[in-house]
């Protein structure tokens, strides 16, 4: 059972109240608007109309609304049971703007379908996956998830678009004065001023860009003649398929996996003061309902989703963590598609205040991920898989273009430092796994109380391998339990070899004996069997070192009996 963490206002059971849960849900909402940007560049970069992008961004909000929603389950195959919000992401675009170019929407949106098809078939296969994303290979991914958002950020914090090459002051001035406000909320606020401390920063913000003429009355009489109510124009393009786009979709769509595998981590611990690994049947969920996402996505008439890391950046900063601001969250985007009059509130969102709440929620992000770097013990294996892994990921934003001519199907690798450190982690990891196992083995003689000699060697050897201290302790119990049977059972009269084996996912101690075989029984004798049966302490020793380990095995043959005792670490 997870325990909440004492810096949670809400942890993720907690129901906040139905005012918090509308007032966090548009706070959310207002980190994910910049992700309509996307539907928006898609559409003019096939040639598209203004009324298809408006299109577009009704059924972004509609699919991400559902995405967001699913994504929040905590029963059932689907969902990871987080806060976890989806949104348009950047790992189908490259993907997308090619499928446009050669088939128009219809093949963005049928492309993104199968794409939610093929990445439903890879969270099947998750759970199995566990010792390909160990805390270093997690933990950057986390923590790349918020510094792939810094170029964006700080583009948009300084004013520099299409109009602006250089920081505009003004731009600059309203970014300032929003990012303040939203840490002086956060940092100085008490109750419910940190818990709403971005949508009050966003107030600040919208009066600072109106008397800064960054907020024009052209835009707020747009959003005002907006209409009040329309239907979204589901399925209005149709579906098509092309087998030559299927590599770069597949790519996305792995992209994608692999983010959400990452943010679902960062979900985990934040939740929990006692994570210490990532719950791989969890995150399969978690990437089940992404795929799900995708495949409405592509049915709906939208592109495809991804987790969204700021929002995750959001949750930690605000400390309210609750799946039931998933629910809002997905109610409100979702009634937002159909009252156009209330979504422009997010559309005319002024840039700097997209960039002044991105470095907000991305601060929170990146520190999540060195947080779950260090859970472990940092080796010279670890050291080169994250190192490198950072450092060919910041290339991609360090050096524009580098990665220009690799072929557009493996092009969604390389089109962002998340994708490209990712794939390094992943890759590195497999490699410096060659040798990783470790053996030592401790013999000891019967009837001499071995107690501080199985100290001494277990935790010399956890100390040099990088093993948690619980599990070693817990071996250690097993073994002593053991040691006392044998000694006082008369189990053996001969020299018992214990060894152990440690590979960084399980810690398995071998004993290995000469004598009479000793029972692990799966029932702990009761207490007249302790009173009237000579053999029933010998039993309770055997349950007890079944306990402590997570599985046992046992070997006996005529001249020797093998006891080997599993650890998950």
């Amino acid at each position: 059972m997870p325990q909440k963490p004492s810096n949670l206002l809400f942890g993720v059971d907690e129901h906040p109240g139905w005012t918090a849960l509308i007032l966090l849900g548009l706070q959310h909402i207002s980190v994910m608007s910049i992700a309509f940007i996307f539907p928006v560049v898609i559409v003019e970069a096939i040639g598209g109309a203004p009324s298809q992008a408006r299109d577009l961004i009704g059924m972004a909000m509609l699919a991400t609304g559902v995405g967001t929603i699913l994504q929040g389950l905590h029963r059932g195959p689907v969902g990871s049971g987080y806060l976890c919000p989806l949104v348009n992401g950047p790992a189908f675009l490259s993907a997308s703007l090619l499928a446009g170019k050669a088939g128009g929407l219809s093949l963005i949106f049928g492309m993104t379908a199968a794409a939610g098809c093929f990445e439903a078939v890879f969270s099947r296969f998750l759970a199995r996956m566990r010792a390909i994303f160990p805390a270093e290979v997690t933990g950057t991914i986390v923590m790349m998830v918020g510094i792939e958002i810094i170029p964006i950020a700080v583009h948009k914090f300084l004013g520099i678009d299409q109009h602006h090459q250089t920081p505009h002051m003004r731009s600059v001035l309203v970014a300032f004065i929003t990012l303040a406000a939203m840490a002086g909320f956060n940092v100085w606020g008490a109750g419910k001023l940190r818990l709403y401390s971005v949508l009050l920063g966003m107030i600040v913000g919208y009066a600072a860009a109106f008397s800064a003429g960054i907020l024009t009355p052209l835009q707020i009489r747009t959003m005002l003649e907006a209409p009040l109510f329309s239907f979204p124009a589901m399925g209005h393009y149709g579906l098509s398929l092309n087998p030559a786009l299927l590599v770069p979709f597949l790519v996305a769509a792995l992209s994608s996996a692999l983010k959400t595998m990452g943010d679902v981590t960062t979900c985990q611990k934040i939740n929990d003061t006692q994570w210490k690994r990532p719950d791989m049947v969890n995150i399969s969920r978690g990437v089940l309902a992404c795929a799900a996402g995708n495949l409405f996505s592509g049915l709906l008439g939208a592109l495809g989703q991804s987790v969204s890391s700021s929002n995750i950046g959001l949750s930690i900063a605000t400390g309210a963590t609750s799946r039931r601001i998933a629910y809002s969250t997905g109610a409100i985007l979702i009634l937002l598609a159909f009252f156009p009059k209330l979504s422009s509130v997010f559309v005319i969102m002024p840039t700097p205040i997209m960039g002044a709440s991105l470095i907000f929620a991305v601060s929170f992000m990146i520190l999540a991920g060195i947080q779950i770097i260090m859970s472990r013990m940092i080796d010279s294996r670890k050291t080169f898989v994250i190192g490198i892994s950072v450092i060919f990921g910041l290339s991609v934003d360090f050096a524009p273009g580098l990665y220009r001519e690799v072929h557009p199907w493996i092009q969604p690798f390389f089109a962002s430092s998340l994708s490209l450190a990712t794939i390094c982690a992943i890759l590195l990891n497999l490699f410096f796994r060659i040798g990783i196992a470790k053996t030592a083995t401790l013999n000891l003689s019967p009837g001499v109380d071995p107690s501080d000699r199985i100290y001494q060697f277990m935790d010399q050897r956890g100390r040099l391998w990088g093993a948690r201290s619980e599990v070693i302790g817990k071996a250690m119990g097993a073994m002593n339990e053991f040691f006392e049977a044998a000694a006082e059972h008369g189990l053996t009269e001969e020299p018992i070899a214990m060894t152990v084996r440690f590979d960084e996912f399980n810690l398995q101690a071998e004993i290995s004996y000469r004598g009479t075989p000793i029972e692990l029984p799966t029932v702990r004798p009761d207490a007249g069997e302790l009173l009237t049966d000579d053999k029933a302490p010998l039993r309770l020793a055997g349950y007890m070192i079944r306990r402590l380990s997570d599985r046992t095995e046992i070997e006996s043959a005529v001249d020797r009996t093998v006891i080997r005792l599993h650890f998950v670490h």
